[in-house]
């Protein structure tokens, strides 16, 4: 467990504010962002707890009143999963539902994303990319009878947005496909074993590998905007933390976010480093309202 602490001086109390991480780089990052931020303006203490193993795991901590924030939050998952509801791949009126379903049944309240989106996405090398002239996932058509195709292994099920609704929605699939672990696709893709693979859009190895994502030009995926959720009792409990919160609404793009797991996973550096160095490079949103 990671643990950040300001000067201790909240408004009331002396309570410690808990952000729940997932044991992903991405949700450690986003965790250590909003630790680093909230003590910068507001000099309260936080706490990380770190590698909750699923969403799920993370929504009972805050139900519970064992997490105050969840650092990362995804419409798609929480659509389908948390509330049970069928996907929506508008993601405005997405991002509308959670925000309305978390609040009347919960209490939380939904944050605008963080700028970027973490959905299954195609992907192949970049040099391939051009001599094939693959742009997006329709252009997967020209070698989809010769390419090995590396797919996670709960996507081959999956309703709504799997491998049966891929073919039923671009008309074509693949000669050699072969699920497997989401970890190690990228690897097979780098190595050659594969030439297309299923990542995550906002994966540090994409930039390691230098790896093209590629256009979901029909929509297969449903919106996976990220978020972070907070309980209600928590912004009513400390009134000036909601505004120093949505400082990150908007701020960070799909390209900063593969960068910023980039520096984690591929330069080694600690995620509560990243996490800092961002903030620094921006002034800690200095003037943002």
């Amino acid at each position: 467990m990671i643990s950040l602490s300001g000067c201790s001086r909240l408004t009331k109390g002396s309570s410690t504010i808990k952000i729940a991480a997932m044991s992903t780089t991405e949700s450690s990052i986003m965790a250590n962002m909003i630790a680093q931020l909230v003590a910068h303006d507001l000099d309260y203490k936080t706490e990380i707890i770190s590698n909750l193993g699923s969403s799920t795991v993370v929504h009972q901590a805050l139900v519970r009143g064992d997490a105050d924030i969840a650092a990362t939050r995804y419409t798609g998952t929480d659509l389908t999963g948390t509330l049970g509801m069928d996907t929506e791949k508008d993601p405005e009126k997405a991002t509308e539902i959670v925000t309305k379903e978390f609040k009347k049944r919960y209490k939380q309240t939904w944050f605008p994303s963080y700028g970027f989106s973490d959905t299954y996405a195609f992907m192949i090398k970049s040099d391939l990319a051009k001599e094939k002239k693959i742009n997006d996932i329709s252009d997967l058509k020209k070698i989809a009878t010769t390419a090995k195709v590396g797919v996670d292994s709960t996507w081959m099920n999956r309703k709504g947005d799997g491998y049966s609704s891929f073919k039923e929605i671009y008309g074509f699939d693949f000669a050699n496909i072969y699920p497997m672990q989401i970890g190690l696709v990228y690897d097979a893709v780098e190595t050659d074993k594969m030439q297309a693979v299923l990542g995550y859009s906002t994966d540090g190895r994409i930039k390691s590998y230098d790896l093209k994502v590629l256009e979901d030009n029909k929509q297969l995926f449903p919106p996976y905007q990220a978020s972070m959720v907070v309980n209600d009792d928590l912004l009513e409990k400390y009134p000036k933390l909601s505004e120093v919160l949505h400082k990150l609404d908007g701020k960070i793009s799909v390209e900063e976010m593969q960068n910023l797991n980039y520096q984690v996973d591929d330069k080694l550096l600690e995620p509560s480093v990243v996490a800092k160095n961002f903030l620094e490079a921006h002034d800690y949103f200095e003037g943002d309202n």
